[in-house]
């Protein structure tokens, strides 16, 4: 093997890294050897000359080293196969019933800067670092040995992209699928959304949990659908039965189908799209859901406020058994967390003015900065500004195809919490 240039590690700062983080930031680095390209192939070690991995280079971002293996490793196409093959026996190990999920989490699989999640037999490629960048021909090569998909698209869109120095790409990377629509910033502020209709050949039917999906891998949230919810579509759903359901926030209707197939008899989705809605009630007609589901594009915040005022001395009506509630990320840096948490406390406390007692709430953060117990603290204050009480009945994490490395905590994100109200 040739020998690499040598990022040397400032003392102190190599306890982590040992431990099982890949990242190793610009202030930890003592020195380099020699002038590196970006994206090349560097070995670490510690101050002391002790070898502590490989890892692709990156001189002008913050993360300076992205850690593949704590061993001397050749990263060729062969070294990507066999990656993804463990990546993908863990998910066959834990969501046999699966025939969509991620098949690679980043850095939860090793391959820091690479995501890579499976529709059926289409897969969506997400690249947020500059050596994955360098070497795409190689890990679509590996991808189509190890499961020859009909297609492989690209959909790196992610902003962690311009911290890397790259620009934002959407391309089908091999096999047969419409390529993505060109449009530009003026067409797209003029389009009506309750006009403009998707590309129906590039909408794929995915199978979750039984449900059938139309997907639209262009345009979907994410790189298409939020894959990492499967489990806990199943389980919000054990308490529809016989239940008016809200579906805030409901993109696709995920929850407020699963929801309808367990039995509620009511389920109300709404979320800000008008596309998303629709895309929702077409999805419920495909199962033969459609009679229970109603839908409206809102402003969910809007919504919920003008659902929970009432005249002095007066209380809002409840009107539901079973509420959803799974919006976006309210923040993606920690200094926007407080107005995050106002946010959060701000739909917890309309919520739980609408929640019949005995009812659930089914609520979700998928934000990094908010961790579990920030999150759950923010439901008690709700609780307590409203003067409920909650009796917690179900945690919430993202599914096993969304592994967590504990060691490193960027690989957690999705909290949520099922919490009965007493009275």
């Amino acid at each position: 093997m040739t020998t690499l240039p040598t990022v040397y590690v400032k003392p102190g700062e190599a306890d982590r890294l040992v431990a099982g983080h890949p990242w190793l930031y610009e202030n930890a680095v003592l020195r380099v050897t020699t002038e590196v390209p970006d994206g090349a192939l560097v070995q670490v070690k510690d101050h002391r000359r002790r070898f502590l991995g490989v890892g692709f280079y990156h001189s002008r971002s913050k993360i300076r080293v992205r850690l593949l293996s704590h061993e001397r490793v050749t990263v060729d196409t062969a070294f990507f196969e066999e990656r993804i093959r463990a990546a993908l026996e863990v998910r066959r190990r834990h969501m046999p019933e699966a025939s969509s999920f991620r098949i690679v989490h980043a850095e939860a699989d090793f391959l820091s800067g690479l995501i890579v999640d499976k529709y059926e037999d289409v897969l969506v490629l997400q690249i947020s670092a500059l050596g994955m960048e360098q070497r795409k021909g190689q890990i679509v090569e590996a991808l189509q040995r190890v499961l020859a998909p009909q297609a492989i698209l690209e959909r790196s869109d992610a902003a962690a992209r311009k911290f890397e120095g790259l620009p934002v790409v959407e391309s089908v990377l091999a096999g047969s699928w419409p390529a993505p629509r060109e449009r530009t910033a003026a067409a797209r502020a003029e389009a009506d959304p309750a006009k403009d209709q998707p590309d129906r050949s590039a909408l794929l039917r995915v199978q979750i949990s039984g449900l059938t999906f139309e997907v639209d891998l262009w345009t979907g949230h994410k790189t298409g659908l939020y894959l990492d919810q499967q489990r806990n579509y199943l389980q919000v759903a054990q308490w529809a039965r016989g239940a008016r359901v809200l579906d805030a926030f409901c993109f696709l209707g995920g929850f407020g189908l699963h929801a309808a197939r367990a039995g509620a008899v009511q389920v109300h989705l709404l979320d800000q799209s008008q596309e998303a809605v629709q895309a929702a009630l077409r999805n419920a007609a495909l199962n033969g859901l459609a009679d229970r589901c109603t839908g409206e594009a809102v402003n969910v915040f809007d919504w919920l406020k003008a659902r929970t005022q009432a005249p002095p001395h007066e209380r809002p009506v409840p009107q539901f058994d079973l509420i959803v509630l799974d919006p976006p990320s309210f923040t993606r840096t920690r200094a926007s967390v407080p107005d995050a948490l106002r946010g959060y406390k701000e739909i917890h406390v309309r919520a739980l003015k609408l929640l019949r007692p005995g009812g659930v709430l089914a609520t979700f953060c998928c934000s990094h900065h908010v961790d579990g117990r920030t999150f759950l603290d923010v439901i008690l204050a709700a609780a307590y500004d409203t003067r409920k009480i909650l009796r917690r009945i179900a945690t919430f994490t993202q599914g096993p195809d969304h592994p967590v490395i504990p060691m490193i905590p960027e690989t957690e994100y999705l909290k949520g919490y099922a919490l009965e109200l007493v009275r």
